[in-house]
């Protein structure tokens, strides 16, 4: 089943996102890798692709996991939580509809 992994970042993250990035896009490669990944990115602070200093807000992943329990587990081992990136992380089941 897809799931919706919903992340706030706490207020001028964009320090910690640039020191975890790496590893954070590493293993969104490996859920592309296993034809898991729907989408992920995140949302710029200002209505802008490319933000600078104002960074983002947090972030999106819709990915395929077997249950909500692997989906969660997969989320709180997000490299962002370590570097502080995120204050909140939500989980929750989705289904796509279009396209």
């Amino acid at each position: 089943m897809l799931y919706a992994i919903i992340s706030q970042d706490v207020p001028n993250s964009l320090k910690q996102r640039q020191s975890a990035r790496p590893a954070h896009l590493n293993r969104l490669s490996e859920l592309k890798e296993d034809g898991r990944l729907i989408l992920a990115g995140p949302h710029p602070a200002i209505d802008s692709n490319d933000p600078g200093e104002a960074g983002f807000t947090g972030s999106l992943v819709v990915a395929e996991f077997a249950t909500l329990e692997a989906a969660q587990n997969w989320a709180d081992q997000d490299p962002y939580i370590d570097a502080g990136v995120y204050e909140k992380v939500t989980v929750k089941p989705f289904k796509k509809v279009l396209p």
